[in-house]
């Protein structure tokens, strides 16, 4: 269990890391959705760079020696372990439905899918929701918070680095012992989901003036609309953060 703690507790610590000692936002800088813009710039260009060293490179590579078939497997089998942490935080936010569709999924895939590799839910009608435990704090009525973006995993809000320190813990890996299994299957997760995102990142680098706004706005965009379940209301309070006065920016 200790070790499991750990494994959540990184995830919080970085919050605490980043967030602390600051400086003043400078005005032009001030955005009621990003205040601390100016420390999210540097950690959204060390992300790239980083991600145009090693992460992009190793996804290329993966996508060109992985048969598309394979590829596909793969993809369906790490969504079929997204759909069994979906359906426990659909459960939290008494979606039942929802919750049963998930679970209907898992069982479908892992059996006649041959342990998720063929999607064979979704050709027999079930959906799938993918809730996340950000969307499930967003549901109790927790404020997204400012705009946090993460080393090296990305866009975030405040609540949704909470959240993720909650999916890991659901995560059904997250129970495996052998840690080098562990990390072997996150860093499988992880270039396979960015060989996936290998041509929408070509779109944005095309289409973007500015490709920091360009993410950022997609993101908040984006968990607005889950958190809502595609109905967000016209006027959202949790966008209008301390616009008078925002907090210290790292």
């Amino acid at each position: 269990m200790g070790r499991w703690l750990d494994r959540a507790a990184t995830v919080l610590l970085t919050v605490s890391l980043f967030v602390g000692g600051c400086a003043s936002v400078p005005p032009e800088y001030r955005d009621p959705r990003d205040p601390w813009q100016p420390f999210n710039r540097a950690v959204f260009k060390f992300n790239t760079d980083f991600d145009n060293a090693f992460l992009k490179p190793a996804a290329q590579a993966y996508q060109f020696i992985t048969p598309e078939r394979l590829d596909e497997g793969i993809t369906n089998f790490f969504n079929n372990i997204a759909d069994a942490t979906s359906a426990v935080n659909n459960v939290l936010q008494f979606k039942l439905s929802r919750a049963g569709s998930d679970v209907g999924r898992v069982f479908v895939n892992t059996t006649v899918g041959f342990v998720g590799f063929f999607d064979v839910a979704s050709n027999v009608g079930l959906p799938s929701y993918k809730e996340d435990f950000g969307q499930t704090l967003g549901y109790w009525g927790f404020g997204a918070g400012p705009y946090f973006m993460l080393p090296i995993l990305g866009p975030s809000t405040v609540r949704d680095t909470f959240g993720l320190a909650g999916d890991i813990v659901l995560d059904p890996f997250f129970s495996l012992e052998e840690d080098e299994i562990y990390w072997g299957f996150v860093t499988l997760r992880v270039i396979d989901r960015r060989a996936g995102l290998l041509t929408a990142g070509e779109l944005v680098d095309e289409a973007a003036i500015d490709r920091y706004t360009f993410v950022r706005d997609a993101y908040l965009q984006r968990r607005q609309n889950l958190v809502h379940d595609g109905n967000p209301p016209e006027s959202d309070e949790e966008d209008v953060i301390w616009e008078d006065s925002p907090p210290a920016a790292p």
